[in-house]
């Protein structure tokens, strides 16, 4: 990955912990990394609060509850690397979060000075149909679909750049993260783009190398080692099999 930040005897790779150690300078600095963190990862708390038995509405507020309390309570001076993964810190936090509220205390608390969340209920919704019933399996699939969407976007922007000589049409075609149909034939790209079939399938096992390089990357953002993030995404994509 990119810098290393140094902070005593430990040093962490530049991801989403040391986002996070960072921002403890001040309460504009928590308030902007605390934004930055649930706004990426809204969705699987969102996920998990509809699996728990929430209708819509109170999906949405605990998720904004959650948030509202995460700032309220200095969570961001509290979380430790050292404990585990982010994803796993997050999931243990909404839990107990939603064990120990009620939907009237959840509405009191939305308000304030709080930054509210764009939640896009229909998207989140939508997906809901392809996620798991139980909480916890559903939180761990949104969080793996989030990752390689990221990846997807970051190979996209790579190829928009020019830094890969090759329609990115192509690419999504056989492996996005959202295509629900059947990836046309070698023959069929082939003819289209006016490319041979070798170098169709050169151009998707390079994409599919660097695909899988970002994938890593993304992971690699939300443990405390960058050795971790093999496991980590390993993991991820057991529960996208399941």
């Amino acid at each position: 990955m990119s810098s290393v930040v140094t902070k005593g005897p430990s040093a962490f790779p530049s991801t989403r912990w040391t986002l996070i150690l960072s921002a403890r300078e001040s309460p504009d600095a928590r308030r902007v990394a605390l934004d930055e963190l649930l706004t990426r990862y809204w969705r699987p708390l969102y996920a998990y609060a509809r699996r728990k038995g929430l209708d819509r509405g109170q999906a949405q507020d605990a998720v904004q509850g959650f948030a509202l309390q995460l700032l309220e309570k200095d969570f961001l001076s509290r979380v430790d690397p050292g404990r585990g993964r982010l994803r796993s810190y997050l999931c243990t936090s909404f839990q107990h979060y939603l064990i120990n509220q009620h939907e009237k205390e959840r509405a009191q608390k939305r308000g304030g000075d709080a930054t509210t969340l764009s939640i896009d209920v229909v998207m989140a919704e939508r997906a809901l149909s392809a996620i798991p019933t139980e909480p916890e399996p559903a939180f761990h699939r949104e969080w793996a679909l989030l990752l390689l969407d990221r990846a997807m976007q970051r190979l996209r922007s790579e190829f928009e750049a020019g830094k890969r000589k090759a329609p990115f049409e192509v690419v999504e075609s056989f492996f996005s993260t959202e295509s629900t149909r059947e990836p046309p034939s070698y023959q069929q790209v082939a003819e289209k783009y006016s490319m041979t079939i070798p170098q169709v399938k050169s151009l998707l096992h390079r994409s599919r190398v660097r695909f899988r390089e970002l994938a890593r990357e993304e992971a690699a953002d939300t443990v405390a080692e960058a050795s971790e993030a093999a496991d980590e995404l390993a993991e991820l994509m057991e529960h996208l099999a399941r």
